[in-house]
């Protein structure tokens, strides 16, 4: 069907050779022959089908890590709440029965998994709120980058990390209240929440990423002022506290324990969105053997620091 050029032209002329590209040698490209292409019409009215609409998963689906650890701070807040704690301001001692972090517990009494308990506990319904709107933020956006599993563990080793930190300062710099030392207890998710945004900060500068740079510039940027902001609020309201003493209490060692090794955790990784997976995976590996071998170590340097001095 469509145009028929004849093996020979008319009147024994040269035949058209054609040559690569669209140039021709002969009479030109507009007339051949001084024939018209011949236009056939459609013999059907065939419409083709639209393609096929794929289902998107759900946003759980998605991001199932994110809204895990969600579910687990709000399931532990839930649980104290049907036991009769406070569900706007329990006190010290119902934390402390519900696993809040304390040098003097995890140093004295050897109650180490306190540094992993203290990061799905927080101080009321205000306190969870706030944390759970940042996690689910940051983690919609990290977990496409580390996986799953990658965010899940970065959520317990960076808290980890911002945890042993409070508790080093608390317990070389304690409270001293007349005659006595006071460890403040400390719980809430803000440590692993500053991990997973220093992370972000390293693998949303990846040039291995296929999104446009200036996207990844803004979001980069994002993450940098909320981490920024928020660390000068929290070291804000403690400087405010040495004058007034307001009763509102930030863990400013524990934000930036957990920023600062969700940078480190990053600087080994590659994003799991434009690399190989093999690639991916080994560099989450090391990273991952990386951080909880710092923390080991870091771990072993507390328990033998001396005690504190009356």
């Amino acid at each position: 069907m469509g145009s028929h050029f004849p093996d020979s032209p008319p009147g024994g002329q040269n035949p058209v050779h054609w040559e690569s590209g669209s140039a021709l040698r002969g009479q030109g490209s507009a007339h051949i022959y001084g024939a018209s292409p011949e236009l056939l019409p459609p013999e059907s009215r065939y419409t083709p089908p639209p393609p096929p609409v794929r289902r998107q998963r759900p946003t759980w689906a998605a991001a199932p890590a994110t809204y895990f650890l969600v579910g687990v701070n709000c399931a532990v807040y839930l649980a104290m709440v049907f036991h009769g704690i406070s569900p706007f301001s329990p006190n010290v001692d119902q934390l402390m029965r519900w696993g809040a972090n304390n040098a003097g517990a995890v140093l004295i009494y050897g109650e180490w998994q306190r540094i992993i308990t203290a990061m799905f506990l927080h101080v009321g319904i205000l306190h969870l709120a706030t944390n759970m709107w940042c996690l689910w933020n940051l983690g919609l956006l990290a977990e496409p980058l580390m996986g799953s599993f990658g965010l899940i563990a970065a959520y317990i080793l960076t808290g980890a990390a911002g945890n042993l930190l409070s508790t080093l300062v608390n317990w070389v710099w304690p409270i001293h209240d007349g005659g006595n030392i006071v460890f403040p207890a400390g719980a809430g998710a803000s440590g692993a929440v500053f991990g997973i945004a220093g992370a972000l900060i390293i693998l949303l500068k990846s040039n291995r990423l296929p999104i446009p740079v200036y996207e990844l510039k803004r979001l980069r940027k994002a993450v940098i002022y909320f981490a920024a902001i928020n660390l000068a609020i929290g070291f804000s309201i403690w400087a405010g506290n040495l004058w007034v003493h307001s009763g509102l209490n930030i863990d400013n060692m524990a934000h930036l324990g957990g920023f600062s090794s969700g940078l480190l955790l990053a600087m080994p990784m590659v994003p799991r969105i434009g690399s190989p997976k093999t690639s991916f995976q080994s560099r989450l590996r090391m990273a991952l053997v990386m951080a909880v071998a710092l923390l080991v170590l870091f771990g072993f340097y507390i328990a033998h620091v001396p005690p504190p001095q009356n």
